[in-house]
């Protein structure tokens, strides 16, 4: 079975609150991209009794037995019984880029064995096995625009009002850590739900929509911050860093001219 696990961007991240279980509540908006992996998957042949990974394309520098595709394939196997896999994954989204896609792959390697398997898994069962991998990941089991909320994983249909826009990502080649944005941002909660700034017109967004972990990875690397406003000196109606980063995008109205050192950085671009 094959799938292409997509990439998302947050409109928007906010930091509310930090939990008494260790992570955060926040707000944000998930919107998913084009730009996806490919995954695919046969049953092993034989008496081989271990799944084997194997991973192309982008280098994401991690063992295959700490992959979350496998994570969520073990994760399935606390409950359901499913044979030893060969699984191959073509990476083209990087990792540790917050575009979302380790989470994207477990979450559609989870639909794709349930589907595969007729595990008749429902929603809520999905959705906590989705969990267990990680924040993002419930979104990725059904990625269309949605707002989320608490870790991330109570989930609420949005407008897809970027039908049409042009989306540029540009990313700078490494990895920022998740555990140290969150270390290094402040929680605060706002008068106006970030639901409600989304629902303005895009052109809006530079000035009332932001992503609180800026601040932080900015000034820690400020190669980030200028490519944010290199997207908008190149005709950007609205641009932002995407999850805890690295990469940042630029929405466009009509394709522009990615020229010069900026090309350095692009790994996307096309209609969203």
């Amino acid at each position: 079975m094959i799938s292409f696990p997509k990439a998302k961007i947050n409109i928007g991240l906010r930091v509310v609150e930090k939990r008494t279980d260790g992570f955060h509540n926040i707000e944000t908006i998930f919107y998913p991209v084009a730009l996806s992996d490919a995954l695919e998957f046969v049953v092993q042949q034989g008496k081989a009794k271990e799944d084997e990974l194997v991973i192309t394309g982008m280098d994401i520098n991690t063992r295959p037995d700490k992959n979350l595709v496998t994570r969520a394939v073990k994760r399935l196997r606390l409950k359901y019984q499913v044979p030893p896999l060969k699984i191959h994954l073509h990476k083209a989204i990087p990792a540790g880029a917050g575009l979302g896609g380790g989470s994207s792959d477990a979450s559609y390697m989870i639909r794709s064995i349930n589907k595969c398997f007729r595990l008749d898994m429902t929603d809520d069962e999905m959705m906590e096995a989705a969990l267990d991998m990680g924040s993002d990941c419930p979104f990725f089991l059904n990625p269309i625009p949605s707002s989320g909320s608490g870790r991330g994983e109570i989930l609420k249909p949005v407008d897809a009002v970027l039908e049409g826009y042009y989306i540029v990502l540009l990313n700078p080649g490494f990895i920022i850590s998740t555990k140290e944005a969150y270390h290094n941002c402040i929680p605060a909660k706002r008068s106006k739900r970030l639901e409600e700034l989304f629902k303005e017109p895009v052109k809006t967004w530079k000035k009332t929509i932001v992503n609180d972990f800026e601040d932080f990875v900015f000034k820690v690397y400020p190669v980030v911050g200028e490519l944010k406003r290199s997207l908008y000196r190149s005709g950007a109606v609205y641009s932002s860093m995407t999850g805890s980063g690295s990469t940042v995008y630029g929405l466009y109205s009509d394709k522009p001219s990615i020229k010069g050192k900026l090309r350095d950085y692009l790994i996307y671009e096309g209609l969203i």
